[in-house]
C-alpha cells in the first residue's frame, strides 16, 4: 500500500472521525442523573467554576428525555465515564485528558519504565504517520527486520495507521510469549512481521564511556531519574571523565521535578524555569543547591524532533545559562505542564495547568528549541548504525 493511499485514507477516516467525535463528545454530556450536584464537584478540577455559578439543567432536560424514550438499556456509570472524557476532550487540548482506572494504571506503568512486554521500538509521528523511530537491541522487532522510518500500518489485521502513537503502542504489547503481527509500509509497500513479545527493559537513564567522555543517556525523566545520574556523575572523577555527552533524543518528558533534579549537576541553585499559570501565578523553580558537580564540565546535549517537555526544560536552561551546546534537530516543542488530580475509582485527570518558559524567558511551546549546532540523523542512517549526531558531539 502506498504512502499517497494511505494518507488518503486517513483524510477520509479523520474526516469520520471528526463527525463521530463530535457526536460523541454531544451524547458524553448527556449523562443525567443530577448534573447540578455531580458537576458541582467535578468542575473546580478543571478550573471553571462549581455548581454556585453553573447550570446544568439542560443536560438533566436531555437526560430525562433519553431516560423517558431511549429504546435500549441505558447504563449509567458508562455514560458517567463518557461524559468525563467527553467533557475534556471538548477542551480541544490534546494534553488535558480523563483516564478510567484501566488507563490510569498503563500511564503511571509507562511513566516509571514498566512497559511490561512488546517487539522493542520507539515509535513517534513524523510526517503525519506513526513511524519507527529505532528498534532496540536484541529485541524482536530488530530481530524480525523492522526499520526506522516504518509506517505503523496494522496490528494484527487491524488498520492502526490513523491512531496515535500510545493508541498502537497499547496493541503492539501483550503477554510475554504471545505473538503479535505488525504490517508496516516501506517503501510504497506492505510488509508483515510476525513476533513473539519480549519482556523490555527499559531503564530511564544508563551511562557509557568513550575514552575521557561520559555518554550519559535519558530515557525519561521518572522519579529516580535524578537521582540515577548524579549517581554516575559521583564516579566520573574515579573513571578520568573531562566531558559530557547528555543524549535527551527521543525522551518524551516526565515529571518536572526529575528534570530539576538533572539540571542541578551544572546549575547551582539558579532559576531553570518559570510556569504562568491563569489559576495559580506565576512560580519559579530553581535547581537544587550544593549538587552541581559538573558545573564546569564541557557538556554537549543530544536532541532531535522527539525531545520533549522535560527534556526541554533540560535543554532550554543550560542553554541559556551557556552550560552546553545543543546538538541535533529542533525539538517537540511543548511548553505546557500538567497536574494529575486523583479521582474516585483509581481514575485521574491529567489537567494542563501552566505555560513554562525557560529561564531566559523563552516559551517553546509549538515552536521547539533550536539547537546550537544542527545535525540530521536520518533513518539510513540509524537502520545502517551511523550516528552523525554523535559523532559532531564527540568532536566538539
Amino acid at each position: 500500500m502506498s504512502e499517497n493511499k494511505v494518507w488518503k485514507e486517513k483524510k477520509t477516516n479523520l474526516g469520520n472521525a471528526i463527525i463521530v467525535g463530535a457526536i460523541f463528545v454531544v451524547l458524553s454530556f448527556i449523562v443525567g442523573l443530577n448534573w447540578n450536584s455531580w458537576f458541582g464537584g467535578f468542575m473546580p478540577y478543571l478550573g471553571i467554576g462549581g455548581s454556585s455559578n453553573t447550570d446544568w439543567s439542560a443536560l438533566d432536560e436531555v437526560y430525562n428525555k433519553l431516560a423517558s424514550s431511549y429504546n435500549g438499556e441505558i447504563d449509567k456509570a458508562k455514560l458517567v465515564e463518557g461524559a468525563k472524557k467527553g467533557m475534556t476532550k471538548a477542551l480541544g487540548d490534546t494534553y488535558t485528558v480523563y483516564m478510567d482506572s484501566e488507563e490510569t494504571a498503563e500511564f503511571y506503568d509507562d511513566l516509571h519504565g514498566n512497559v511490561g512486554s512488546g517487539i522493542g521500538v520507539e515509535m513517534g509521528l513524523r510526517d503525519g504517520y506513526v513511524r519507527v523511530l529505532r528498534t532496540l537491541p536484541d529485541n524482536p522487532a530488530q530481530k524480525a527486520g523492522m526499520l526506522a522510518g516504518d509506517i505503523i500500518y496494522k496490528v494484527n489485521d487491524e488498520v492502526v495507521y490513523d491512531l496515535s502513537t500510545d493508541e498502537i503502542a497499547k496493541k503492539v504489547k501483550g503477554e510475554t510469549g504471545s505473538e503479535v503481527t505488525v504490517t508496516i509500509v516501506r517503501d510504497g509497500k506492505e510488509k508483515s512481521f510476525t513476533m513473539k513479545r519480549e519482556a523490555i527493559n527499559n531503564v530511564s537513564a544508563y551511562v557509557d564511556y568513550d575514552g575521557s567522555t561520559a555518554i550519559v543517556t535519558v530515557t525519561r525523566f521518572d522519579e529516580d531519574t535524578g537521582t540515577m545520574v548524579q549517581n554516575f556523575a559521583k564516579y566520573f572523577a574515579d573513571k578520568g571523565v573531562k566531558k559530557v555527552i547528555l543524549d535527551l533524543r527521543n525522551n518524551g518528558g516526565g515529571y518536572v521535578a526529575a528534570a530539576q533534579d538533572l539540571l542541578s549537576l551544572w546549575i547551582d541553585g539558579d532559576k531553570v524555569l518559570v510556569q504562568k499559570s491563569k489559576h495559580f501565578g506565576n512560580t519559579d523553580s530553581s535547581a537544587r543547591n550544593g549538587k552541581a558537580i559538573l558545573k564546569d564540565m564541557k557538556t554537549v546535549v543530544l536532541v532531535n524532533g522527539a525531545s520533549a517537555s522535560a527534556s526541554e526544560i533540560v535543554a532550554g536552561a543550560l542553554q541559556d545559562y551557556k552550560k552546553a551546546t545543543i546538538v541535533g534537530e529542533k525539538t517537540y516543542g511543548k511548553g505546557v505542564v500538567q497536574s494529575l488530580y486523583n479521582l474516585s475509582g483509581g481514575t485521574v485527570l491529567k489537567v494542563t495547568t501552566a505555560d513554562w518558559y525557560t529561564p531566559n524567558d523563552r516559551s517553546i511551546n509549538g515552536e521547539g528549541i533550536e539547537p546550537d549546532i544542527k545535525v540530521e540523523r536520518s533513518y539510513e542512517d540509524i537502520n545502517s548504525m551511523k550516528d552523525p549526531q554523535m559523532d559532531k558531539a564527540k568532536s566538539l
